[in-house]
């Protein structure tokens, strides 16, 4: 079995101590290519230092996290953008998370929207995180409809109605994770109307680990956990659940093509 984990913050201290044994194991249940996010502008040199070590395998992406924009944003990323060059294969992590706090909200989605922006000049997929905003995030890509490259929506969680709205841009899939696997989720009930085609693998490690993994780092050897529940979910078996995926991803990625 051959997968991809379409989002892991690999680069993360919770991995400086043994981050070349993660990736073998990585390598071993099957992941054929891990996709490294940025969160802010420290995290960039880190994630290409580290993706420098994993040729081929790991790939970076930039972005600025909703839940690290400040009142500085603007100048965040005019800094960030004088960082980007061809190495970067998506825009992310970027989005809206109101979950805690709404206090920069008009900066949020001033800083999503100039990256939403960043995505449709270079055509770089973009990754989303959205929590307890969704209309929001909808309302700003739909300005860019005609121009967006595809992406990810990250560690999608929602209802059906939801997936079907996200699911309107249609050169954009839903990243599933270990919340598939959690005894009272009812993401099994929603994926079983999402088309296969639609959705791509993640963990957000070393967050959200799986059942079984619950509470431990969670890290992208534990993928076939998930691709045993998205199997159960369809009807199919895991090798169909991976290879569907891995062809997903690599619709959206175009460095793994």
């Amino acid at each position: 079995m051959n997968f991809i984990d379409t989002h892991i913050h690999i680069d993360g201290e919770e991995f400086d101590e043994d981050r070349a044994e993660v990736i073998a194991r990585a390598r071993s249940a099957g992941a054929s290519a891990i996709m490294v996010p940025a969160v802010d502008e420290k995290s960039v040199q880190k994630i290409l230092s580290v993706c420098h070590e994993f040729p081929g395998y790991a790939f970076p992406m930039i972005g600025l996290h909703p839940e690290e924009v400040r009142n500085d944003y603007d100048q965040v990323l005019d800094r960030m953008e004088m960082l980007m060059s061809d190495e970067f294969v998506a825009i992310g992590e970027v989005g809206l998370d109101f979950y805690w706090s709404r206090e920069f909200e008009k900066e949020q989605m001033e800083a999503f929207e100039r990256q939403v922006q960043w995505a449709c000049r270079t055509q770089l997929p973009l990754m989303i995180h959205c929590r307890k905003a969704q209309n929001e995030m909808v309302a700003i890509l739909r300005r860019y409809r005609d121009s967006l490259p595809g992406g990810v929506f990250h560690c999608f969680t929602g209802n059906i109605l939801e997936a079907r709205q996200l699911l309107d841009f249609g050169n954009f899939v839903l990243g599933i994770g270990g919340v598939l696997t959690f005894k009272k989720s009812h993401l099994p009930e929603v994926v079983a109307d999402i088309p296969i085609n639609r959705i791509v693998l993640e963990t957000d490690a070393p967050y959200m680990a799986p059942v079984p993994m619950r509470g431990k780092r969670n890290e992208s050897a534990f993928i076939p956990y998930m691709v045993e529940k998205l199997a159960l979910c369809y009807g199919i078996t895991p090798e169909e659940v991976a290879e569907a995926t891995t062809v997903n991803a690599k619709r959206i990625f175009a460095c793994l093509r």
